[in-house]
């Protein structure tokens, strides 16, 4: 069954733009440049190159199921596609466990995500931080460890871990795809809001498991609170750059491509926003580490705007107010001196 009166119907409501072609315009500009458009939609169809083409010309019309799959693959909103003005909004998933990624995988998908960004001309990351965002950790194999035994021990209940306890150390597969995100995420340009509280999970996290015994003995507790240090004065390093560098490198950077900022009142979930070209992206944390992702123009232009608004009631402590990123970042170890003397 043909959708030939559907298209009709919304194509003499807008006659100069028909949605079969803005559908495949909005598809084309998902798919890398190395990737063939025509040889990406033949394969998920399961079509030939010359009904390919005919279909992306619109001289012949779209299945439903046609429809629906190219929907659901390259992530076209319906109603996006449409124009309608729904309050139901389409979100992709992207969890880890029972029917959902691998972790391995869950970190294939982030680097994909980014890789995407990267490849923009205008391009940008608002990270809205209740928690210390990921992608900190990765530039420190111990802090990754810990957050990975943490995530598959007490979040997950993975198989393996009911007696385990945490161990310095991660997969090969896992440490190079974070060696990957993180050569990305450090040349996109990245606006962070945190406030003091937004250090607080990792620390409760860390006590968490010292007072559960999942640590092998109490070094092993010091050692990771160690690490935290280094984290944070590497932060605070980058902060006053103004860009951010791998630790233990030379500082080298674009200037103004990290921007930091406290809130001292309102951040209350983990929300990124994502600036593509002509584009946005929104991602919103669930069960603390997965995430739903939309494209919908509305709900996206509502989460930039709330989230702008936030940046201006917000204090930059990057590369100028030098008063305010030291009272900060003394705030941050403090908390972990606190923690230091709870465990000794």
């Amino acid at each position: 069954m043909y959708i030939l009166r559907f298209f009709s119907y919304f194509s003499a409501m807008e006659p100069e733009i028909p949605i079969q072609q803005v559908l495949f315009q909005s598809i084309k500009e998902r798919i890398p440049n190395h990737v063939s458009f025509v040889h990406d939609i033949s394969e998920l169809l399961g079509i030939s190159y010359d009904s390919a083409y005919r279909r992306i010309r619109g001289e012949k019309e779209l299945t439903l199921s046609e429809l629906q799959l190219l929907c659901a693959h390259y992530q076209v909103s319906l109603d996006t596609l449409f124009s309608v003005n729904s309050k139901n909004i389409l979100f992709n998933s992207m969890a880890i466990g029972v029917d959902g990624l691998s972790f391995e995988d869950w970190l294939g998908t982030i680097y994909t995500e980014l890789k995407e960004i990267s490849l923009c001309r205008e391009k940008e990351i608002i990270y809205s931080a209740k928690d210390v965002p990921i992608f900190h950790f990765f530039e420190f194999p111990d802090l990754f460890a810990f957050k990975s035994y943490f995530w598959h021990k007490v979040l997950f209940s993975a198989p393996g871990y009911e007696y385990k306890k945490f161990q310095f150390e991660l997969s090969d597969p896992a440490m190079e795809k974070v060696r990957l995100i993180l050569s990305i995420y450090n040349t996109v340009p990245v606006i962070e809001l945190w406030n003091e509280e937004t250090f607080d999970s990792l620390i409760r996290q860390i006590e968490f498991c010292y007072v559960c015994g999942y640590f092998s003995g109490i070094e092993d507790a010091l050692k990771l609170l160690d690490g935290v240090t280094i984290f944070v004065t590497h932060l605070e390093q980058q902060a006053a750059a103004g860009f951010r560098y791998l630790y233990n490198d030379p500082p080298d950077g674009i200037d103004g491509n990290y921007k930091l900022f406290c809130n001292e009142v309102l951040l209350g979930d983990n929300t990124i926003f994502v600036t593509k070209d002509d584009r946005t992206k929104t991602f919103l944390t669930y069960n603390v580490i997965n995430l739903l992702m939309t494209e919908n123009p509305q709900f996206c232009g509502q989460i930039e705007t709330s989230l702008r608004n936030l940046v201006k009631k917000s204090t930059l402590i990057s590369s100028s107010s030098e008063k305010e990123r030291q009272r900060f970042f003394h705030t941050l170890t403090s908390k972990i001196e606190a923690l230091r003397g709870r465990i000794t």
